[in-house]
């Protein structure tokens, strides 16, 4: 499985990322080893997670999700189901 996930920072910010593993991701992040973005912008707690079954979909759908505004994205995430790293 493929998944898109997105991350609310210490900062108040959102980041939106891809991953095969989401708790390995996660965990990545706050160990300040993810994305350049979220170094410094920890801890981070997970706010939405969406699964796909190809590659190709889960980053186009990472690619709809960054162009967002803040707004629509706090809309995506109040309208989703709390994510957990166990699936």
């Amino acid at each position: 499985m493929h998944y898109v996930y997105v991350l609310a920072c210490a900062d108040e910010t959102l980041y939106t990322g891809y991953t095969t593993d989401v708790a390995r991701r996660v965990a990545e992040h706050d160990a300040g080893e993810g994305a350049k973005y979220t170094r410094g912008r920890t801890p981070v707690e997970l706010v939405h997670v969406e699964s796909f079954d190809t590659r190709s979909a889960a980053m186009s759908r990472e690619h709809e999700i960054k162009q967002l505004s803040r707004p629509q994205k706090e809309r995506l995430i109040a309208e989703s189901d709390q994510p957990t790293l166990d699936g």
